[in-house]
């Protein structure tokens, strides 16, 4: 029996779901909202000392860290394979996923923070922003997490380092674009680990309607490979199906709201 532990607008937890549904696997889910700081309760604390989600249990025994338990379903679950057995098309798969957990990942935390749940957090009223931030652990989306989300909320846009991650994300982007030069996925012809390892973070973008940093003829290849991934049977259940309403707004709403910043941090006529 598999147990997922996930939040609607989590890449992280977004990436699993996906990879369980191009598996085909049923899973029993646990909703953790981690813009009410559930993942701050001492009881799943016990479960991920991290705070993060998402957190697979499989038959009483804990996976946590997104990249790790989709390697590990890909290990134990062998019907409807992702994980290349060519081992060139294998090692792009894993450049994706290294490059995605050390650099994209961290620099999608702090942009979704940037451009949208910072607005989220301050609702909650001064003594329980300090409170959700002040729970945060020290060791978490990344080394420094705890005060740079204190930083991202309390400053915005005049945050030490925002210009810096918009540029990263847009990097990576322009990696895409290169790679689909010559192939219909990032790691050759067929759609493996590495196609849904990527997915969440242009759909996060796609979500707070920063979709300018790729269309409009900016990076025609990655608009084609999102108009794909979109298409799948299973990114809708995956993707959007999953993410309440209400946020589904803010992200849109907060999002357009920083857009003309993003934009002139990339140079992008809007």
């Amino acid at each position: 029996m598999l147990e997922l532990y996930h939040h609607g607008s989590s890449v992280c937890a977004a990436k699993v779901r996906m990879y369980m549904h191009e598996k085909d696997l049923d899973w029993d889910g646990h909703y953790i909202d981690i813009l009410k700081g559930d993942q701050f309760d001492p009881e799943y604390l016990k479960l991920n000392p991290k705070a993060v989600v998402p957190t697979l249990i499989h038959d009483g025994e804990v996976i946590c860290d997104s990249t790790v338990i989709c390697e590990y379903i890909e290990d134990v679950f062998s019907d409807h394979p992702l994980r290349p057995t060519d081992a060139l098309e294998h090692a792009r798969v894993l450049y994706w996923t290294k490059a995605v957990d050390e650099e994209l990942h961290p620099a999608c935390g702090f942009v979704t923070f940037l451009c949208s749940h910072r607005h989220i957090v301050l609702r909650l009223g001064e003594e329980g922003v300090q409170k959700f931030l002040d729970s945060t652990p020290a060791l978490s989306v990344t080394a420094n997490w705890h005060e740079t989300k204190k930083s991202i909320v309390k400053s915005g846009f005049e945050v030490t380092g925002a210009a810096e991650k918009v540029k990263l994300y847009d990097l990576y982007l322009h990696k895409m674009e290169d790679v689909l030069v010559d192939r219909k996925w990032l790691a050759g012809e067929n759609f493996p680990f590495a196609d849904i390892a990527l997915s969440p973070y242009v759909n996060r973008l796609d979500m707070m309607a920063l979709s300018g940093m790729w269309e409009k003829g900016r990076l025609p290849r990655v608009t084609d490979w999102f108009s794909r991934i979109k298409s799948r049977p299973s990114f809708k259940p995956s993707f959007l199906d999953w993410c309440p309403e209400d946020l589904t707004n803010d992200l849109r709403n907060f999002g357009t709201q920083s857009w003309p910043e993003v934009a002139q941090i990339l140079d992008i006529k809007h």
